[in-house]
C-alpha cells in the first residue's frame, strides 16, 4: 500500500486511542453497544457461494476516470467487476454455544431495509457529508452506538472529534472501505440478528487466506495485521445494520 499502509497504520491507532481516551469516565453503552461476540473456527462457520455484487455495490473510480476493477486468481481474462470470494471451508455444523454466522460478499441476499440503509450511508460518505449521516443515526431505545464506551453531546460532533482530520472525513473513507468488504450475516432469526461489515471481526484471523488477507489489508496494514493476530481479533472499525434497517452501530476497539 506503500505509503498508504503507514497512514492506515496511524490511523488505526490514533483513531482507537482517542476514542478510549476521550470516552474516560464516560458510562459503558446501552444495550444497543456492539456485541462482544466470540471468535469462531473457520470450519464452524456457514459457506455461502459468493456471487458477483449487483445493484447497490459500490465502484471506485480511477484517476483516469474508469472504474477500478479487481483481479481473479482463477482466470487469466481481463477483469470486469470488483468481486471477492471468501472461500471459508465448512466441515461440520457449528455447537448451540456458538453464535450462528454467514460469510458472504453477495449483496442480493441482504434484505431491502438493510440494502437501503447500507446505500443511505455509502452516500453520504461519498459526498463527503457527515451531516447527512444524522438521519441515519438511530435514537433512543435504537441509537446507534458510536463507542464502546459511551460519549456524550452530539453525535456528529462526537464523530468529528475522534476523526484523525477533525471534520469526520476520515471516518467516511472507512465507512467506504468497510463496506466493500464481505459482511457476516449474524444470529439469523434471532432478536440478535444483525448484518455485519467487516466480516473479519467474527472468524479467527489466522484462519484468513491469500485473498481475504490481501481484502483485509485493503482496510488495514500489515503492522496493524500483526498487532490485531497478537491481541487475538480484529478490532479496527466494524459497522453492523438490523434485518429492519436501524444501523446498530460503527465502533472501534476491543
Amino acid at each position: 500500500m506503500g505509503t498508504g499502509g503507514t497512514r492506515w497504520h496511524s490511523r488505526a491507532i490514533a483513531v482507537t486511542c482517542c476514542t478510549f481516551c476521550a470516552m474516560s469516565g464516560v458510562q459503558a453503552a446501552s444495550s444497543t453497544a456492539a456485541p462482544q461476540m466470540p471468535l469462531l473456527a473457520l470450519s464452524d462457520i456457514k459457506d455461502t457461494e459468493p456471487k458477483l455484487p449487483g445493484d447497490g455495490g459500490l465502484t471506485v473510480p480511477r484517476q483516469d476516470g474508469g472504474i477500478g476493477d479487481a483481479l481473479d486468481p482463477d482466470t487469466d481474462d481481463e477483469p470486469t467487476t470488483d468481486s471477492l470470494e471468501t472461500d471459508v471451508p465448512h466441515t461440520e455444523e457449528p455447537t448451540a454455544e456458538q453464535i450462528d454466522v454467514t460469510v458472504s460478499h453477495d449483496l442480493s441476499r441482504l434484505p431491502a431495509p438493510v440494502l437501503r440503509m447500507r446505500e443511505l450511508i455509502i452516500e453520504a460518505a461519498v459526498r463527503g457529508d457527515i451531516e447527512g449521516l444524522r438521519p441515519l443515526l438511530g435514537t433512543g431505545p435504537t441509537r446507534t452506538e458510536l463507542s464502546i464506551s459511551g460519549y456524550e453531546g452530539d453525535p456528529i460532533e462526537f464523530l468529528k472529534e475522534i476523526s484523525g482530520d477533525g471534520s469526520g472525513h476520515e471516518l467516511l473513507a472507512i465507512l467506504l472501505d468497510i463496506f466493500q468488504a464481505g459482511y457476516a450475516h449474524i444470529d439469523a432469526g434471532e432478536p440478535t440478528e444483525m448484518f455485519l461489515w467487516p466480516y473479519f471481526y467474527s472468524v479467527p484471523l489466522d484462519g484468513l487466506n491469500d485473498r481475504q488477507r490481501v481484502e483485509l489489508f485493503r482496510i488495514i496494514t500489515a503492522g496493524d495485521y500483526e498487532d490485531m493476530r497478537a491481541f487475538g481479533g480484529y478490532i479496527f472499525y466494524r459497522t453492523a445494520i438490523g434485518p429492519e434497517g436501524d444501523w446498530k452501530f460503527f465502533v472501534a476497539g476491543d
